[in-house]
């Protein structure tokens, strides 16, 4: 008998996602002066395809940070029904980073090097607990090795903890086992997962496209459960060529100032 895969134990798993044919997408310019780097966590999965069409049209490479969270269909984001999805996206040319497995929130550092820590999917789902470096670096290498199951390729020494939730004493302890922490900038943060009623999808491309600087990295999700007006659909297209109109292009994590020597020597 076939061993159980992490990502899908216990699961009902719907027919796989079936990836259109990818081609790759070409890195931006050399002599581009204005690069901002557009990232995306997991989420639902009911946009994924519209985004990676999206990407695809406008010719950008992005980041992705994943977790195996709950999905609209299949069995998880990092489940074997979304892996053709994954592996299309690495044959495009985009990057991959680690979320935590279990999207593990970071709550507050405890004494002796721990960390008190809330899953938000998986078995431990909305449960307290107790972390110590070594456990949270097990979150981090799980889904940096799952992705590079669906990939092919070997994912970015990096890390988004969740909800952007970390610190210092987090952030010496993933180090120490080889992940930098990304976040992202002010203007980047996209607002995806703001309720729609207080931030509808205008105000919010409007506001991306006045404040976006160059060197700027911007964070949206592949779904959001919670929002009633998608933003994806309504935003992503606009804000990509409206930002590539200004002489904006758009690049991976792994070339970014801060973070290029980091990964250049992890590799």
């Amino acid at each position: 008998m076939a061993a159980a895969n992490p990502a899908t134990a216990g699961t009902s798993v719907a027919a796989p996602f079936t990836a259109s044919v990818a081609s790759l997408i070409p890195e931006p310019p050399a002599q581009c002066s204005k690069r901002i780097y557009l990232s995306f966590d997991t989420g639902h999965m009911g946009v994924a395809d519209h985004i990676a069409n999206v990407l695809r049209q406008t010719g950008v490479r992005v980041t992705f940070f994943a977790a195996n969270e709950r999905t609209q269909v299949g069995d998880g984001t990092l489940g074997d029904h979304w892996a053709g999805w994954w592996k299309a996206r690495a044959a495009e040319g985009h990057q991959f980073a680690s979320h935590t497995f279990d999207h593990v929130y970071w709550r507050a550092d405890l004494p002796h090097g721990e960390f008190q820590v809330r899953p938000s999917a998986g078995p431990r789902q909305g449960k307290t607990e107790v972390m110590n470096t070594a456990q949270y670096c097990a979150e981090l290498q799980r889904a940096s090795h799952r992705l590079e199951q669906l990939t092919g390729q070997a994912s970015l020494p990096l890390f988004r903890a969740p909800g952007g939730k970390t610190s210092k004493a987090l952030e010496a302890a993933a180090r120490s086992c080889g992940y930098a922490h990304v976040g992202w900038a002010p203007a980047g943060f996209l607002g995806d997962e703001l309720p729609s009623e207080r931030y509808p999808n205008d105000v919010l491309l409007r506001q991306a496209l006045e404040r976006i600087r160059p060197n700027d990295i911007l964070v949206a999700h592949l779904g959001i459960w919670s929002r009633k007006d998608p933003w994806a659909p309504a935003v992503l297209k606009p804000l990509i060529e409206g930002l590539q109109a200004k002489g904006f292009c758009f690049d991976t994590l792994d070339h970014h100032p801060a973070y290029r020597q980091w990964v250049s020597g992890k590799r």
